[in-house]
């Protein structure tokens, strides 16, 4: 029987894959028992310190295999685990903290050096008890090895056994691309269905070795990182801070087959190698999405890279991150065109305004319904009941195509449309004709005021491997190969994109950029 709670996982995975490698972190390397014994560890002491099922613990750090462990071990002693983002402030994780009611919090103090327990302290941010998982341990908190210290612990069996499917596994807050993140409250069913499903479709293979760049606080690199990988068999690499020389020479070094993330990290990669080819290269999967892929990047992994396939994805915390994949005998275009087709169990629709699905090649907003939405928002009744309507269909508020297969394109957010002289205007096809530009790695358009037209995109670009741009050359460019509507009237050269850890661009430091600008 398929497990159906992450407790159950634990003790599948070892029982499966028993001596096989599951973590390396360093000088670290864990097999698949170990792995469960030091999740058990965490939930015995857990369970010591008065943890009952229902009650949350935090993790504020980055990734590690003692982040891995420490999550496992939360849920088997039938906690819920919040996930904290790590380039949040002290004040920001004070609110968090308080507002789910966390009762321990497990952090470092030496990351990038930044001692996130001074930070928590400066705030007023207080648990009952902080476990520092790396650095030097402050008064009043507990080191992680005295925490884990290995004493006789209570019978698991009847803990890990009480959890049940629908009971919340995680408080995940959402990206905040908008500003405002929720608490998205997920269950143990669902994110094990759902990565069960998606393994299955990537070709997630026992054996498979995974670097696992995106952060674990996120959705993905949590579902799609350490759960994947303890049901497939695969052993989990955690990358604290993403470098591309330090990716390619744990590409080499730890024989890594499995490379997740988005777009800008294989961009960077290949930046970084300047057009050379990856010397030694056991890279088979790349899976991908949060923001549009480009033919030519797909075919740059594929033959720089050493990429036998490449993936893209769509899924938002709230369908317990994902929702529709490409899937590993699919078409090698595919990648570039689509994000795929929905999971088996779920249904996806493209609707037009009044909720209704438009015909296939038409835009809509795109509507989830299934067995992987979420619970709801953490104490926001009227945010849930806005976000999954009485039928059960979750309004994404991502505007998409679906093909005659049922593969959907992400065209972008309905809230990032904007009208310039009564046409609409889906900043995504922009986008994907301002990368075609030789000179330019990557475009993100807005709308801005425009007293003729209404409004009018202001594109901001970066440039493709340090090439220089002529805002004005772009914009004759532009006219050239967009309708006279489409055609922005503004660019912007940066350097970077502002982006969530997800790789999603957080258009609204954009917007507020461009009024600025504008205004001036």
């Amino acid at each position: 029987m398929e497990a159906s709670t992450i407790p159950e996982l634990v003790d599948a995975a070892a029982r499966r894959f028993g001596d096989l490698e599951a973590v390396v972190d360093g000088d670290l390397r864990w097999s698949f028992s170990e792995y469960r014994d030091e999740a058990h560890r965490v939930a015995e002491t857990l369970i010591r310190r008065g943890i009952h099922p229902g009650d949350r613990v935090a993790v504020w750090a980055p990734n590690s295999a003692r982040w891995a462990a420490t999550a496992l071990g939360i849920h088997c002693a039938g906690g819920v685990l919040v996930p904290l983002n790590t380039r949040l402030g002290g004040g920001d994780v004070a609110r968090l903290l308080d507002r789910t009611s966390a009762r321990l919090l497990f952090t470092v103090t030496d990351f990038l050096d930044t001692d996130y327990v001074a930070m928590l302290a400066e705030a007023g941010g207080t648990v009952e008890e902080t476990v520092v998982m790396s650095g030097p341990t402050p008064d009043a908190c507990t080191p992680w090895e005295a925490f884990v210290a290995a004493t006789a612990g209570p019978d698991l069996s009847e803990r890990t056994g009480s959890v049940n499917a629908d009971d919340l596994c995680h408080i995940l807050f959402t990206s905040g691309t908008t500003g405002t993140p929720k608490g998205a409250m997920l269950r143990h069913g669902a994110v094990c269905r759902s990565y069960r499903s998606w393994s299955a479709a990537i070709g997630l293979r026992e054996g498979d070795r995974y670097l696992a760049v995106s952060p674990f606080f996120h959705t993905f690199g949590l579902n799609g990182g350490i759960l994947a990988c303890l049901m497939s068999g695969v052993t989990l690499v955690p990358q604290a801070v993403f470098d591309p020389q330090v990716v390619i020479e744990r590409v080499a070094e730890e024989s890594i087959t499995v490379l997740p993330g988005p777009p800008t990290i294989y961009r960077s990669i290949l930046d970084h190698l300047d057009g050379l080819p990856l010397d030694t290269s056991t890279l088979r999967l790349a899976v991908t999405g949060a923001a549009p892929v480009s033919a030519d990047l797909v075919d740059e992994m594929r033959d720089l890279l050493g990429f036998e396939t490449v993936l893209t994805g769509y899924g938002l915390t709230e369908a317990s991150g994902v929702t529709t994949t490409g899937h590993h005998n699919d078409p090698p275009n595919l990648a570039a065109t689509s994000s795929g087709r929905a999971l088996p169990g779920i249904d996806l629709n493209v609707a037009d305004d009044n909720g209704e699905p438009v015909p296939a090649g038409e835009p809509g907003q795109v509507l989830i319904r299934g067995y992987n939405v979420m619970a709801g928002y953490l104490d926001d009744e009227a945010g849930t009941t806005t976000a999954v309507d009485p039928d059960g269909w979750l309004h994404t508020g991502d505007t998409g195509v679906l093909d005659e297969a049922g593969n959907l394109k992400v065209t972008g957010r309905s809230t990032d449309m904007y009208i310039s002289g009564g046409f609409n205007v889906y900043p995504a096809e922009v986008e994907a004709v301002l990368a075609a530009h030789p000179d330019i790695d990557r475009a993100v358009v807005v709308g801005v005021p425009d007293d003729r037209m209404g409004e009018v995109g202001m594109a901001f670009v970066v440039p493709s491997g340090g090439r220089p741009v002529d805002p004005s050359a772009v914009l004759s460019w532009a006219r050239e190969e967009l309708a006279s509507h489409m055609a922005p009237r503004h660019v912007e050269v940066v350097d970077s994109l502002p982006t969530n850890p997800g790789g999603k661009v957080l258009r609204y430091q954009l917007r507020q950029v461009a009024a600025q600008i504008t205004a001036g």
